[in-house]
């Protein structure tokens, strides 16, 4: 058997066994614990996080060897979440844009911040990070959840916060000292963003009728069942197999784009040529990368409008009316969506899926299947600031 890298998910059954999690923080504070020896004063030794797991048809996920899953360390990334204090005017928090109820979205076509200017994307759901693209954003500009959650933070539109002035309030607190010290021996900006990355790790969505389905828990109905089909073919019709070729981009089980390189980043159709935003051009410098953004997950679709980058469709109808019929052509417009069509269109014709109207109804039915209630109500997840 081949060796894996540390911190690599292993399976078991339909869970993925938390043992190398566990291992990871173990060997980590262990280390921890060598490095103070002589000290006069030792380092609380943090807790493997040993009750984490996740289904094995998620794939593999990888812990970063410098921060590894720790009780201590979730706890601290929970209340730092939930805590307006990270902002510059105390009055927003991750939270502000990521609401547990709306599966960590907030219901907005665009964010809105500290300045109370609306932003420039739509606010993307945190569920499954250690899955699909690991870039993050919509168009992929932090290679990290570590780094991800520092452009925020600084950001003068969104929390516009002083890092130094930060960690000077924390360290002011007597709980979040205690805090800090058990998860990673002292308050830091490094330490900040760890913590909260930690916290968004454990954000994973698992129990909807969909992975019910999966577990072979029960059965869709008739509807449901044929959205499902749907939603996974291609369309061929050489063999008249119908489908609205939703899988070409989100994947069958996590619903949401590849983490191989940047094929978890497409153009969708939205934009012609003219209109076409930079997308992850920005980060590549690619004109071949203009107007790709990330694909999502569709994890808890059905909470999470309105939909796309930018926020523009308010409803799941108007998403498959965007797929069916609304298609944009431009240079670096989607193959997978070029050549998807039910039925044998003249070429140059406007690219359409020719769904029927049963079929769209079918599709949005199948979505609804993938709401997790468990995740958008879960304790672990909430506000710890709020009395249950």
């Amino acid at each position: 058997m081949k060796s894996e890298p540390p911190y690599v998910g292993c399976y078991r059954g339909y869970e993925i066994c938390g043992l190398v999690v566990a291992a990871a923080a173990l060997i980590a504070a262990m280390l921890a614990a060598m490095t103070t020896a002589g000290c006069s004063k030792r380092r609380p030794t943090p807790t493997p996080l040993t009750d984490f797991s996740a289904p094995f048809v998620f794939g593999r996920f990888q812990v970063p060897e410098d921060n590894p899953l720790t009780v201590e360390a979730v706890e601290l990334g929970r209340r730092l979440f939930y805590d307006p204090r990270l902002s510059a005017n105390g009055k927003v928090s991750c939270s502000t844009c990521h609401i547990q109820r709306l599966a960590f979205t907030d219901g907005r076509t665009t964010g809105v911040g500290a300045s109370g200017k609306p932003l420039a994307f739509n606010s993307m759901s945190l569920v499954n990070l250690m899955w699909g693209p690991q870039r993050f954003f919509w168009n992929g500009r932090a290679a990290a959840l570590e780094a991800q959650v520092l452009v925020p933070l600084q950001h003068a539109d969104e929390m516009a916060q002083d890092l130094d002035r930060l960690v000077a309030q924390l360290i002011a607190d007597s709980q979040y000292r205690k805090l800090f010290e058990s998860a990673y021996g002292e308050v830091s900006a490094s330490a900040i963003t760890r913590a909260l990355a930690c916290f968004e790790r454990t954000l994973i969505s698992s129990n909807s009728r969909y992975d019910q389905f999966l577990r072979g828990e029960l059965t869709l109905d008739l509807r449901e069942e044929l959205g499902r089909k749907l939603f996974m073919a291609h369309p061929d019709v050489k063999v008249s197999l119908r489908g609205a070729n939703c899988i070409d981009c989100h994947s069958q089980f996590l619903t949401g784009g590849s983490s191989a390189s940047y094929d978890g980043f497409s153009n969708n159709g939205l934009d012609d040529e003219e209109h076409l935003q930079s997308g992850l051009q920005v980060v590549t410098g690619k004109p071949a990368h203009r107007g790709l953004f990330k694909v999502p997950s569709l994890r808890n679709i059905a909470l999470t409008a309105p939909y796309m980058h930018d926020g523009r469709f308010k409803t799941l109808e108007q998403v498959l009316d965007h797929y069916d019929s609304g298609i944009k052509k431009s240079s670096t417009l989607s193959a997978v969506i070029v050549e998807a069509d039910n039925k044998a269109a003249a070429a140059g014709a406007q690219i359409s899926l020719h769904l029927t109207s049963e079929e769209k109804a079918a599709i949005i039915a199948f979505l609804n299947t993938l709401t997790d209630r468990e995740f958008v109500t879960a304790d672990r997840f909430s506000d710890p600031f709020v009395r249950k």
